[in-house]
């Protein structure tokens, strides 16, 4: 007898199609039989040892946060609620160009320091792997949520160059190629950069389209944060699209945002630029969040001059007046390539977390307001907390717009990606909140999505990204990779005051037919694992 049947439940099953009743048997960790309207029809309704009542809660495929940054939560924090809980059942991490693998000691430790931001500085994990085949080992030795990961660009060039602004020399080429083809080929679904941080953004145009061309002969796509996102983010678009198409390579956009005040209001010209390249046979999709604030490090803003050299030749210039100085120049009179060509906006960036508790004073606070209170300008307080917390303090960046962010959603090629930094005292509430807050605001209180529309966008059209034969959707033979949810209830209970709070209306979610989420609370299985790439034939 089958392991497990849902009875009843309002089947969305991630192809965009209409809902329909039916009750789903589960066993040996995949959907093995789907009887459609089984109470209705007066059929035999299949049986098994468990049974779950599905009355009144929809069915849909697990969510997939294609931009996650959870590469050392997943390892630390076996509970991982913060993901389990939303639904998330796969998370592609190796994001924005920065990574754990693949290092050498040199490099691990100086891409520790860049990212200490985005995932604490990892003196709680083990790192015992070096190369992309032996972090998705240790991540096979059970985690959550599934994971899939991106060879980050700046770490690869941080092994082969440095942290210099330079091109790449032909050897150095030569050796980024080979470690992008390791990785792809120890399972890599794809290759991230981050064109704002360091060392990344030092690579040319032509570099790039060599590393994708590689990337394209393993089946994989290219995923950029590209090189701006404020005063010249439409060019930066053109650039990844022509890259790409150039390469030969699948192009997937990184929380495609048009943001800061010069790109109010202009998410259509984003769109009509992706629908031509489309026409004309470009191969192309997005990610987006659905808020208005973005995240990222203090650091990031900085000039990328500023941090040529890697994190410790950083802190050399900061405490050194002069150069400060001109940093505070190129930051608020010229605007920095670090915050996107737009003169910073002190009042816009909120503290979100800092590494040493001596400066919690400083979180949830704007710059602009915690330099009032200390009675100096604001660039003397952002240069203190770089100085005192080693380049560690993230942010919240208020520059997003309503407008763009329900218009990018709607397009055919959107799916949904968190960006979710769970590292700080008061991270974006969208590392506890972006799914249920699609299903519950964008959703039913204000229609922008239908449901089944937008459960296509979490599941299905991720899964064909990933080149996932068998996940994203409700069908027999498919992975049991499943969230059960309440469509009348389902909401974020994070905000940004308290960001983490976990959501409602969602009490159910099996990862691989083994519930890690049973009753609204998270169980001890850790049924998740890494969903290696495979080349094509």
């Amino acid at each position: 007898m089958e392991e497990l049947v849902i009875r009843d439940a309002d089947v969305v099953d991630g192809s965009g199609a209409d809902a329909y009743r039916a009750d789903v048997v589960v066993d040996g960790g995949r959907i093995v039989e789907i009887v459609k309207e089984a109470a209705a029809a007066g059929c035999q309704r299949p049986e098994a040892r468990r049974e779950l009542d599905a009355e009144g809660l929809v069915l849909s495929p697990g969510f997939v946060d294609m931009h996650a940054h959870s590469d050392l939560a997943l390892l630390r924090d076996p509970d991982h609620s913060a993901k389990a809980a939303q639904g998330v059942t796969l998370e592609v991490i190796g994001q924005d160009g920065l990574s754990y693998a693949p290092v050498d000691d040199r490099t691990l430790g100086e891409v520790r320091r860049a990212i200490a931001g985005w995932n604490g500085p990892g003196d709680d994990v083990d790192f015992d792997w070096r190369t992309v085949g032996e972090y998705l080992d240790r991540l096979d030795r059970g985690i959550a949520v599934n994971a899939a990961y991106l060879i980050p660009q700046g770490t690869v060039r941080a092994l082969a160059v440095g942290w210099e602004d330079r091109p790449a020399t032909p050897r150095e080429l030569d050796r980024m190629r080979q470690v992008v083809a390791e990785g792809m080929e120890q399972g890599a679904v794809g290759m991230s950069s981050g064109l704002t941080y360091t060392p990344g953004m030092y690579a040319r145009d032509a570099e790039l389209t060599e590393l994708c061309r590689v990337v394209a002969s393993y089946g994989g796509y290219y995923c950029p944060h590209h090189r701006s996102y404020g005063a010249g983010a439409l060019e930066a678009y053109r650039e990844m699209v022509a890259l790409t198409r150039e390469a030969g390579c699948p192009l997937h956009l990184a929380h495609a945002t048009m943001n800061f005040g010069v790109n109010k209001g202009r998410a259509p010209e984003l769109l009509a630029l992706l629908d031509q390249a489309l026409a004309d046979g470009a191969d192309i999709s997005l990610d987006t969040y659905p808020y208005t604030p973005g995240c990222t490090t203090l650091a990031a803003v900085l000039p990328s001059w500023a941090s040529e050299g890697g994190p410790e030749e950083t802190l050399r210039r900061l405490a050194d007046d002069g150069t400060a100085e001109r940093i505070r120049h190129h930051l608020e009179v010229i605007g920095s390539d670090g915050c996107h060509g737009v003169p910073v906006e002190w009042d816009t960036i909120e503290i979100s977390g800092v590494a040493d508790p001596a400066l919690a004073d400083f979180v949830g606070r704007t710059v602009q307001e915690s330099a009032a209170l200390r009675g100096e300008d604001p660039w003397v307080t952002a240069r203190h907390l770089l100085l005192s917390d080693r380049l560690a303090p993230t942010i919240l960046q208020h520059v997003g717009h309503e407008e763009n962010v329900r218009e990018i959603m709607r397009h055919r090629v959107h799916t949904g990606g968190s960006d979710g930094i769970l590292q700080g005292a008061k991270p974006h509430p969208r590392a506890y909140g972006t799914f249920p807050h699609y299903l519950g605001h964008y959703v039913r209180e204000l229609g922008v999505l239908s449901l089944e529309e937008c459960v296509a966008h979490l599941t299905s059209r991720p899964a064909a990204r990933l080149r996932l034969p068998d996940r994203g959707l409700v069908r027999e033979g498919y992975v049991a990779d499943l969230v059960l949810f309440d469509p009348a209830t389902v909401a974020a209970g994070s905000t940004f005051a308290e960001p983490r709070t976990l959501p409602t209306g969602i009490p159910h979610v099996l990862v691989g037919g083994r519930f890690v989420i049973e009753d609204g609370r998270r169980t001890d299985v850790l049924a998740g694992r890494a969903i290696r790439g495979t080349p094509p034939a």
